[in-house]
Protein backbone atom coordinates (compact mmCIF):
# COMPACT_ATOMS: atom_id res chain seq x y z
CA UNK A 1 0.00 0.00 0.00
CA UNK A 2 1.23 3.25 -0.98
CA UNK A 3 1.98 5.21 2.17
CA UNK A 4 0.27 9.04 2.30
CA UNK A 5 2.55 11.82 2.85
CA UNK A 6 1.10 14.03 5.72
CA UNK A 7 2.45 17.77 5.51
CA UNK A 8 4.34 18.90 8.49
CA UNK A 9 4.18 15.27 10.60
CA UNK A 10 8.06 14.74 9.71
CA UNK A 11 8.84 17.97 11.30
CA UNK A 12 6.60 17.59 13.98
CA UNK A 13 8.36 14.23 15.06
CA UNK A 14 11.76 16.03 14.55
CA UNK A 15 11.12 18.52 17.27
CA UNK A 16 9.45 16.00 19.45
CA UNK A 17 12.17 14.06 18.63
CA UNK A 18 15.30 16.77 19.77
CA UNK A 19 13.24 17.30 22.70
CA UNK A 20 13.34 14.02 24.05
CA UNK A 21 16.34 13.19 23.15
CA UNK A 22 17.60 16.21 25.14
CA UNK A 23 16.20 15.41 28.00
CA UNK A 24 17.53 12.38 28.31
CA UNK A 25 20.88 12.77 26.61
CA UNK A 26 21.67 16.32 27.97
CA UNK A 27 23.01 19.07 25.84
CA UNK A 28 26.02 17.39 24.46
CA UNK A 29 24.30 14.04 23.93
CA UNK A 30 24.49 13.70 19.98
CA UNK A 31 28.64 14.39 20.52
CA UNK A 32 28.50 11.43 23.46
CA UNK A 33 26.32 9.12 21.24
CA UNK A 34 28.67 9.73 18.59
CA UNK A 35 31.40 8.76 20.29
CA UNK A 36 29.94 5.78 21.78
CA UNK A 37 28.32 3.87 18.76
CA UNK A 38 31.24 4.73 16.42
CA UNK A 39 34.68 4.82 17.80
CA UNK A 40 37.00 1.95 17.44
CA UNK A 41 38.20 -0.58 19.54
CA UNK A 42 36.87 -3.86 21.18
CA UNK A 43 33.35 -3.40 23.14
CA UNK A 44 32.27 -5.66 26.10
CA UNK A 45 29.06 -7.03 23.90
CA UNK A 46 28.80 -7.40 20.69
CA UNK A 47 26.10 -7.09 18.00
CA UNK A 48 24.20 -10.18 18.86
CA UNK A 49 24.07 -10.06 22.56
CA UNK A 50 20.59 -9.51 24.20
CA UNK A 51 22.09 -6.36 26.65
CA UNK A 52 22.14 -4.42 23.05
CA UNK A 53 18.40 -5.33 22.04
CA UNK A 54 17.07 -4.63 25.57
CA UNK A 55 18.50 -1.39 26.15
CA UNK A 56 18.02 0.01 22.58
CA UNK A 57 14.16 -0.08 23.23
CA UNK A 58 11.55 2.77 24.23
CA UNK A 59 10.20 0.20 26.97
CA UNK A 60 13.69 1.29 28.93
CA UNK A 61 11.56 4.14 29.91
CA UNK A 62 9.06 2.03 31.50
CA UNK A 63 12.17 -0.56 33.21
CA UNK A 64 13.93 2.87 34.63
CA UNK A 65 11.24 4.29 36.53
CA UNK A 66 10.50 0.92 37.40
CA UNK A 67 13.80 -0.04 38.95
CA UNK A 68 14.06 3.08 41.29
CA UNK A 69 10.35 2.29 42.83
CA UNK A 70 11.93 -0.97 43.35
CA UNK A 71 15.21 0.22 44.73
CA UNK A 72 13.47 2.48 47.08
CA UNK A 73 12.09 -0.17 49.29
CA UNK A 74 15.77 -1.02 50.72
CA UNK A 75 15.90 1.62 53.84
CA UNK A 76 19.84 2.21 53.19
CA UNK A 77 19.77 2.71 49.41
CA UNK A 78 16.82 5.06 49.81
CA UNK A 79 18.71 6.94 52.62
CA UNK A 80 21.72 7.58 50.21
CA UNK A 81 19.72 8.72 47.35
CA UNK A 82 17.96 11.01 49.32
CA UNK A 83 20.79 12.56 50.97
CA UNK A 84 23.05 12.33 47.49
CA UNK A 85 21.66 12.46 44.85
CA UNK A 86 20.13 15.25 44.45
CA UNK A 87 16.78 13.67 42.67
CA UNK A 88 14.52 16.36 43.83
CA UNK A 89 16.33 19.44 42.32
CA UNK A 90 17.70 17.93 39.58
CA UNK A 91 15.71 14.90 38.18
CA UNK A 92 16.94 15.22 34.72
CA UNK A 93 20.82 15.44 35.27
CA UNK A 94 20.41 12.49 36.69
CA UNK A 95 18.62 10.89 34.44
CA UNK A 96 20.87 11.63 31.43
CA UNK A 97 23.80 10.41 33.69
CA UNK A 98 22.41 7.22 34.21
CA UNK A 99 21.77 7.14 30.67
CA UNK A 100 24.79 7.99 29.83
CA UNK A 101 26.28 5.00 31.69
CA UNK A 102 23.82 2.48 30.51
CA UNK A 103 24.98 3.57 27.13
CA UNK A 104 28.48 3.72 27.56
CA UNK A 105 28.71 0.17 28.98
CA UNK A 106 26.49 -1.65 26.59
CA UNK A 107 27.76 -0.62 23.55
CA UNK A 108 30.92 1.57 24.08
CA UNK A 109 34.41 0.83 23.69
CA UNK A 110 36.23 -0.99 26.52
CA UNK A 111 38.14 1.65 27.47
CA UNK A 112 35.50 4.42 27.60
CA UNK A 113 33.22 1.49 29.98
CA UNK A 114 36.04 1.22 32.32
CA UNK A 115 36.24 5.00 32.72
CA UNK A 116 32.52 5.26 33.32
CA UNK A 117 32.60 2.34 36.24
CA UNK A 118 35.69 4.18 37.90
CA UNK A 119 33.59 7.75 37.62
CA UNK A 120 30.63 6.14 39.22
CA UNK A 121 33.05 3.85 42.26
CA UNK A 122 35.05 7.29 42.85
CA UNK A 123 31.23 8.58 43.67
CA UNK A 124 30.21 5.32 45.83
CA UNK A 125 33.23 6.39 47.98
CA UNK A 126 32.01 9.52 49.14
CA UNK A 127 28.54 9.02 49.35
CA UNK A 128 28.10 7.39 52.88
CA UNK A 129 25.96 8.52 56.15
CA UNK A 130 23.67 7.14 58.57
CA UNK A 131 19.93 6.41 57.96
CA UNK A 132 16.90 7.76 59.62
CA UNK A 133 16.88 4.38 61.28
CA UNK A 134 20.38 4.82 62.81
CA UNK A 135 22.30 2.32 60.51
CA UNK A 136 25.26 3.71 58.38
CA UNK A 137 25.54 3.10 55.23
CA UNK A 138 28.20 3.59 52.00
CA UNK A 139 26.88 3.39 48.30
CA UNK A 140 29.90 0.97 47.87
CA UNK A 141 28.76 -1.71 49.86
CA UNK A 142 28.50 -5.03 48.16
CA UNK A 143 25.09 -5.73 49.24
CA UNK A 144 23.74 -2.24 48.34
CA UNK A 145 25.36 -2.94 45.10
CA UNK A 146 23.93 -5.51 44.45
CA UNK A 147 20.28 -4.14 45.49
CA UNK A 148 20.48 -1.86 43.37
CA UNK A 149 21.64 -3.97 40.43
CA UNK A 150 18.96 -6.63 40.49
CA UNK A 151 16.44 -4.14 41.30
CA UNK A 152 17.54 -3.10 37.21
CA UNK A 153 17.83 -6.02 35.93
CA UNK A 154 14.68 -7.09 36.83
CA UNK A 155 12.52 -4.26 36.16
CA UNK A 156 14.53 -3.97 32.52
CA UNK A 157 13.64 -7.60 31.85
CA UNK A 158 10.17 -7.34 32.54
CA UNK A 159 9.38 -4.51 31.06
CA UNK A 160 10.69 -5.40 27.80
CA UNK A 161 9.20 -8.55 27.73
CA UNK A 162 6.12 -6.71 28.85
CA UNK A 163 6.50 -4.01 26.46
CA UNK A 164 9.83 -4.35 24.28
CA UNK A 165 9.06 -4.98 20.71
CA UNK A 166 11.04 -8.18 20.40
CA UNK A 167 10.90 -10.08 23.82
CA UNK A 168 13.20 -12.60 24.48
CA UNK A 169 13.29 -15.87 24.56
CA UNK A 170 14.50 -18.06 27.97
CA UNK A 171 17.74 -18.82 26.86
CA UNK A 172 18.29 -15.26 25.40
CA UNK A 173 16.59 -13.78 29.14
CA UNK A 174 19.34 -15.64 30.74
CA UNK A 175 22.10 -14.14 28.50
CA UNK A 176 20.95 -10.53 29.63
CA UNK A 177 21.37 -11.48 33.18
CA UNK A 178 24.55 -12.85 32.32
CA UNK A 179 25.30 -9.46 30.50
CA UNK A 180 24.05 -7.25 33.17
CA UNK A 181 26.56 -9.10 35.75
CA UNK A 182 29.70 -7.97 33.82
CA UNK A 183 28.73 -4.41 34.58
CA UNK A 184 28.12 -5.63 38.18
CA UNK A 185 31.34 -7.58 38.77
CA UNK A 186 32.94 -4.61 37.29
CA UNK A 187 30.90 -1.73 40.14
CA UNK A 188 31.97 -4.20 42.96
CA UNK A 189 28.91 -7.15 43.01
CA UNK A 190 31.03 -9.87 44.04
CA UNK A 191 28.77 -12.78 42.45
CA UNK A 192 26.06 -11.48 40.94
CA UNK A 193 23.18 -13.76 39.62
CA UNK A 194 23.65 -14.95 36.10
CA UNK A 195 20.47 -16.56 35.04
CA UNK A 196 16.74 -15.67 35.40
CA UNK A 197 15.94 -18.39 38.16
CA UNK A 198 18.60 -17.10 40.08
CA UNK A 199 17.94 -13.49 39.76
CA UNK A 200 14.34 -14.03 41.08
CA UNK A 201 16.31 -15.92 44.18
CA UNK A 202 18.30 -13.29 44.57
CA UNK A 203 15.50 -10.71 45.20
CA UNK A 204 13.52 -13.18 47.14
CA UNK A 205 16.87 -13.07 49.16
CA UNK A 206 16.28 -9.15 49.94
CA UNK A 207 12.47 -9.16 50.69
CA UNK A 208 13.08 -9.56 54.53
CA UNK A 209 14.98 -6.19 54.23
CA UNK A 210 12.73 -4.12 52.38
CA UNK A 211 9.87 -1.67 53.57
CA UNK A 212 8.54 1.53 52.46
CA UNK A 213 9.87 4.40 54.53
CA UNK A 214 8.67 7.82 54.78
CA UNK A 215 11.90 8.91 52.20
CA UNK A 216 10.67 5.93 49.48
CA UNK A 217 7.16 6.99 49.10
CA UNK A 218 8.02 10.80 48.78
CA UNK A 219 10.42 9.66 46.50
CA UNK A 220 7.51 7.23 45.07
CA UNK A 221 5.25 10.79 45.19
CA UNK A 222 7.97 12.90 43.63
CA UNK A 223 8.27 10.58 40.47
CA UNK A 224 4.96 9.24 39.86
CA UNK A 225 2.93 12.51 40.50
CA UNK A 226 4.97 15.70 40.77
CA UNK A 227 7.94 15.69 38.29
CA UNK A 228 9.06 18.90 36.40
CA UNK A 229 7.45 18.56 33.39
CA UNK A 230 5.96 21.11 30.92
CA UNK A 231 2.12 21.13 30.80
CA UNK A 232 2.12 19.24 27.43
CA UNK A 233 3.95 16.30 28.61
CA UNK A 234 2.37 15.15 32.18
CA UNK A 235 -0.22 13.29 30.24
CA UNK A 236 2.32 10.95 28.25
CA UNK A 237 4.48 10.84 31.39
CA UNK A 238 0.82 9.56 33.45
CA UNK A 239 0.66 6.52 31.32
CA UNK A 240 4.27 6.00 31.76
CA UNK A 241 3.81 6.18 35.45
CA UNK A 242 1.22 4.05 35.53
CA UNK A 243 2.54 1.15 33.52
CA UNK A 244 5.63 1.01 35.32
CA UNK A 245 3.15 0.73 38.78
CA UNK A 246 1.53 -2.24 36.94
CA UNK A 247 4.79 -3.93 36.23
CA UNK A 248 5.65 -3.97 39.92
CA UNK A 249 4.74 -7.06 41.95
CA UNK A 250 2.03 -6.59 44.58
CA UNK A 251 4.48 -7.11 47.49
CA UNK A 252 6.34 -3.97 46.27
CA UNK A 253 3.81 -1.58 46.00
CA UNK A 254 1.87 -1.54 49.37
CA UNK A 255 4.64 -0.30 51.29
CA UNK A 256 5.05 2.45 48.74
CA UNK A 257 1.37 2.81 49.14
CA UNK A 258 0.76 2.41 45.41
CA UNK A 259 -2.54 1.07 43.94
CA UNK A 260 -2.96 -2.53 42.84
CA UNK A 261 -5.78 -3.00 40.21
CA UNK A 262 -5.37 -5.85 38.51
CA UNK A 263 -8.31 -5.93 35.66
CA UNK A 264 -7.72 -2.43 35.30
CA UNK A 265 -3.75 -2.95 34.79
CA UNK A 266 -4.41 -5.61 32.46
CA UNK A 267 -6.98 -4.05 30.13
CA UNK A 268 -6.57 -0.25 30.13
CA UNK A 269 -3.32 0.15 31.30
CA UNK A 270 -1.37 -1.91 29.15
CA UNK A 271 -3.44 -1.32 26.00
CA UNK A 272 -2.20 2.75 26.69
CA UNK A 273 0.95 1.58 27.65
CA UNK A 274 1.43 -0.12 24.66
CA UNK A 275 0.22 2.74 22.83
CA UNK A 276 3.09 5.04 24.51
CA UNK A 277 5.83 2.55 23.53
CA UNK A 278 4.70 2.91 19.92
CA UNK A 279 4.15 6.66 19.89
CA UNK A 280 7.62 6.84 21.40
CA UNK A 281 9.52 4.72 19.06
CA UNK A 282 7.70 6.79 16.22
CA UNK A 283 9.79 9.94 17.87
CA UNK A 284 12.43 8.00 18.46
CA UNK A 285 12.80 6.57 14.92
CA UNK A 286 14.53 9.30 13.35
Amino acid sequence: MRQIAVPGLESVRQRLGDGLFGLVAGPDGHATEQRIHHAPGPRWFGRDRPIRTVHADAAMFLGGLRALLLQSLHPLAMAAVAAHSGYRGDPWGRLQRTGAFIAVTTYGIDADALDAIARVKAVHERVRGTAPDGRPYQAGDPHLLEWVHVAEVDSFLRCHQRYGTHPLTAPERDDYVADMARIAIELGVPDPPRTEAALAERIAAYRPELRGTPEARSAARFMLMTPPLPLLARPPYAVLAAAAVASLPAWARWPLRLPYLPVTEATAVRLAGHGLMGGLRWVMSG
